[in-house]
């Protein structure tokens, strides 16, 4: 019986040996080739993040630059107002968080915006025929062959008081003098709505194309009106899809800065522009820019990990 036993042991570590041995060969042709992404990843973003959280701590040089003594004076500069020779009692700084309340209620209402023509846009277009979905696609992708840039002065072409806009909505009648859109709240809101609709658009829609239409039929079948089956059945089918286009419009909106310094002008500041500013102006305060930038990295940060979170809840039901 031992004798039997033997065999069958060490038959039984063959395999075991074997899948390990294999399991050392596989890491050993999988890691040389995730050198070069790791050599990637770790040059254009963890090393630029790195430096920027370093510079964030640094001093101003008064020329410009920065002076390699660590402080905490940007981020200061960002909550605590002292006055302008710093002699006076410390008060919270609103300029700066009023800069960014902006920028959050910006990208909010324009994610907010781009859901609302997103969503049925993306339902119509994987509702139609197969051979024409990629018409129509293509037709929502177009704008992407033109850089942001370009896209951003032409909008601020159409907008303007003698645009081709005001000029039609007077030629019919509608307004007896031209709109004051540029340089409002509103031009920078239709400027991001404009740069990404496409990105709220395609995630809905890859969501949709796989969502089983029989479901609908089914709940249809036992007499659920419209309203519920879409709530009921359809939002929590394809909500992946609208939770990835949620934050792939909210992240860029959040510190766009094209929009704003195009369309907005300097009373409608957001984010992305007072950080630009820090590092291009004459005067650029490039320890402050960095703290702004810093905090803007950790709410977008916040953002992800609470709808991380939420997925996980989710799941686990």
């Amino acid at each position: 019986m031992a004798g039997a036993g033997q065999p069958g042991a060490a038959g039984g570590a063959g395999p075991a040996s074997g899948s390990g041995a294999e399991a050392v060969g596989y890491r050993r042709l999988v890691v040389p080739l995730l050198v070069p992404a790791w050599a990637v990843v770790g040059l254009f973003m963890v090393l630029p993040v790195a430096l920027m959280v370093v510079y964030s701590f640094l001093t101003r040089e008064f020329r410009g630059g920065v002076t390699w003594e660590f402080t905490l004076a940007a981020y200061d500069q960002f909550f605590v107002n002292r006055g302008l020779f710093g002699d006076e009692p410390p008060r919270l700084e609103w300029t700066y968080i009023t800069i960014f309340w902006r920028s959050i209620w910006q990208a909010a209402l324009a994610t907010l915006l781009c859901l609302a023509i997103g969503f049925p846009t993306a339902w119509f277009i994987a509702t139609r025929p197969r051979a024409s979905r990629g018409v129509w696609l293509f037709l929502i992708t177009i704008p992407y062959w033109v850089n942001l840039l370009i896209r951003t002065v032409s909008l601020r072409f159409i907008l303007r008081d003698n645009g081709p806009l005001n000029e039609a909505l007077l030629a019919l009648g509608v307004i007896s003098k031209p709109l004051g859109i540029i340089n409002t709240d509103l031009a920078v809101q239709l400027g991001l709505f404009y740069s990404y609709l496409p990105f709220m658009v395609l995630p809905i829609y890859a969501a949709v194309e796989r969502y089983d239409h029989r479901l609908s039929e089914a709940a249809a079948d036992l007499h659920a009106g419209r309203w519920t089956i879409l709530r009921e059945i359809v939002i929590p089918a394809i909500r992946p899809g609208i939770v990835a286009g949620c934050i792939l419009v909210f992240v860029p909106c959040l510190g766009a800065f094209l929009a704003p310094d195009l369309l907005g002008g300097a009373r409608n500041f957001m984010i992305g522009s007072l950080i630009d500013e820090q590092f291009r102006g004459s005067q650029g305060n490039w320890p402050f820019g960095a703290a702004c930038a810093v905090i803007l990295m950790t709410m977008v940060l916040a953002v992800l990990i609470a709808q991380a979170r939420a997925a996980l809840r989710g799941a686990g039901r």
